[in-house]
């Protein structure tokens, strides 16, 4: 099932999406439906807070020369971050390299706190495409990763969240200007899902609607305004951005 959160005559929906078209629930039982292609796709969730993980993917490791972390690598994006699918990820001035990063994101589904990884799926409403958008140049500066990862617009999410899919082994994506460039699949995961939802939840308290970023895999690379970037993960779908430099409209 695909859980969409679009708007359609200056309103906010949520939704069930079918094909192409998107059922709405009303009160009291009511319900009506709406064509995919007659509204705009936000972002599908509005988390509180958006916890990645960095270096995940065991090939990712080897590419960089790096030992394999034996804890997950975390770090947070602000609620500010989200965009949906077709929005502009706009390119800082103050940074001179900006860089894409394909990765599936897990939506919790209802707080979370202090679980085991066996009670982890419990706690999951859903899969989505996200692309941890990076200012390279400022992380490698910066003492910790805060800033290079926290501008407005450097946490793409979409289309939907996937409710009813195996995270084990999907193959993911990235496409800049509709040239492949990050090809791998999740069986590549360091850590597993439920060992990183159980991970994150012994620390801080997760709450619906919250995404969990599960690290990219090889070959990211840098964008420049103008460009075309593409996250897709096999059983969700693509997510579509393109790139504006800061000031231009």
């Amino acid at each position: 099932m695909k859980l969409v959160r679009f708007s359609h005559r200056n309103s906010v929906f949520n939704g069930v999406l079918e094909g192409t078209e998107i059922t709405v629930n009303g009160p009291e039982g009511s319900s009506w439906t709406v064509r995919l292609d007659e509204v705009t796709l936000l972002a599908p969730v509005q988390p509180s807070k958006v916890v990645s993980v960095g270096l995940n993917y065991s090939n990712h490791a080897q590419e960089l020369g790096m030992d394999i972390p034996s804890e997950p690598v975390i770090f947070l994006k602000p609620p500010s971050a989200v965009i949906g699918p077709g929005k502009d990820i706009i390119y800082p001035r103050v940074s001179s390299r900006v860089d894409y990063e394909a990765e599936l994101a897990v939506v919790i589904k209802d707080k979370t706190k202090d679980i085991q990884p066996e009670d982890a799926d419990k706690h999951i409403a859903g899969y989505t495409c996200m692309n941890d958008v990076t200012a390279r140049d400022i992380q490698k500066k910066d003492i910790q990763w805060t800033r290079a990862k926290s501008f407005d617009t450097f946490a793409p999410l979409g289309p939907w969240v996937e409710t009813t899919l195996d995270p084990a082994d999907l193959r993911i994506c990235s496409y800049l200007n509709g040239e492949l460039r990050q090809d791998s699949s999740t069986a590549e995961f360091i850590f597993n899902i439920p060992e990183l939802v159980s991970f994150v939840s012994r620390m801080m308290t997760l709450l619906p609607g919250d995404v969990i970023s599960t690290g990219t895999p090889p070959n990211v690379g840098c964008m420049e305004p103008g460009d075309e970037i593409v996250v897709e993960i096999e059983g969700i779908g693509k997510l579509c951005n393109h790139v504006r430099a800061e000031g231009l409209s």
